[in-house]
């Protein structure tokens, strides 16, 4: 059965419902991505040139792709985890407009979404949190420690392999970036974009033998309060465990 507060968002966010946006008022475009000191712990990623070309057939990717909740001990290389992130979020170029043409579709080219990881067993990475700096394929180390893994579980109803996998990746939507253009209807398009981010991940993960699991399932306070985002001009959406695949 359909709930009221559903139905009230889709005829509130219909198109003859929309009241002038932003962009139609003259107000120029939030930025591409936001800022961060560039004086922080930025981490180079391996260049897209070196990154695996696994040479997989798409049709056997799409047809052995399934959810996996558990995974081995191994650890994921560096290489790999720049793949996914290309894959994922990867930006190819950057138009005059300008927008960011990624490996990714998007409403209107507006991107609204930031990669986030939890790290707990990438080679040469220390074990913590980051940010995907996607205009520049690199990371930002945000905190170090192990403990993140377990904190973030918490939050998410303290699912185990969000605590126990190599590699936790979380979208947190800048909601300017989309109702700048499509106002409420913006919201639309944010949960439609986090779908296709997520979609590319199970796919770039299973062409490398690695499993992935999507999570909706979590507190959002806590998950915003986790990330240091106030819920309302970001927030996130959607989020994915990954790893190796265990021996079965």
């Amino acid at each position: 059965m359909a709930t009221t507060d559903g139905t009230t968002f889709l005829q509130q966010s219909e198109n003859r419902n929309m009241a002038p946006s932003p962009e139609t008022q003259g107000i120029p475009q939030p930025a591409l991505e936001l800022p961060h000191d560039p004086a922080g712990s930025i981490i180079p990623l391996p260049a897209v040139s070196e990154l695996p070309k696994p040479a997989v057939d798409f049709y056997t990717v799409l047809e052995n792709r399934r959810t996996w909740r558990r995974y081995s001990d191994q650890d994921i290389s560096l290489p790999e985890l720049a793949y996914l992130l290309w894959c994922t979020q990867g930006v190819k170029r950057v138009t005059s407009r300008p927008v960011t043409m990624r490996m990714v579709p998007s409403g209107g080219a507006r991107h609204p979404f930031e990669t986030y990881l939890v790290v707990s067993r990438v080679t040469g990475l220390e074990p913590g949190m980051y940010r995907y700096l996607a205009t520049g394929h690199s990371l930002l180390r945000m905190a170090a420690g192990p403990q993140y893994a377990a904190e973030i579980s918490a939050a998410c109803l303290s699912q185990s392999h969000v605590r126990d996998c190599p590699v936790s990746f979380w979208w947190g939507a800048v909601a300017e970036r989309a109702t700048w253009r499509y106002g409420t209807r913006g919201y639309r398009y944010m949960l439609i974009d986090a779908g296709h981010i997520c979609q590319n991940l199970y796919l770039a993960a299973e062409s490398i033998d690695c499993g992935i699991c999507a999570i909706g399932a979590f507190d959002d306070a806590a998950l915003n309060a986790f990330w240091g985002v106030d819920g309302v001009n970001q927030f996130f959406l959607y989020g994915a465990t990954l790893g190796k695949k265990p021996a079965e």
